[in-house]
């Protein structure tokens, strides 16, 4: 088996909130980059990474910044 630890575990939470806030960052992103359908993570964070140029683990960054503000 293999384990690999630097696949972080991920979850939308507050998405709405969430997205709206990345858009706001990045003008470049799109309503349909920002689609989030429950069990498809990992197509979301490779369109974000495609449109603003960033590694996966930076996306989960600042979303995770975004979901732990709470606002």
């Amino acid at each position: 088996m293999e384990n690999t630890p630097n696949k972080e575990k991920f979850q939308i939470k507050n998405w709405d909130e969430s997205s709206k806030k990345l858009q706001t960052q990045f003008t470049q992103l799109t309503d349909a980059d920002l689609k989030f359908e429950p069990g498809k993570e990992d197509e979301l964070l490779n369109r974000i990474e495609n449109r603003i140029n960033k590694k996966r683990s930076e996306v989960i960054d600042i979303i995770n910044k975004y979901q732990s503000k709470g606002l």
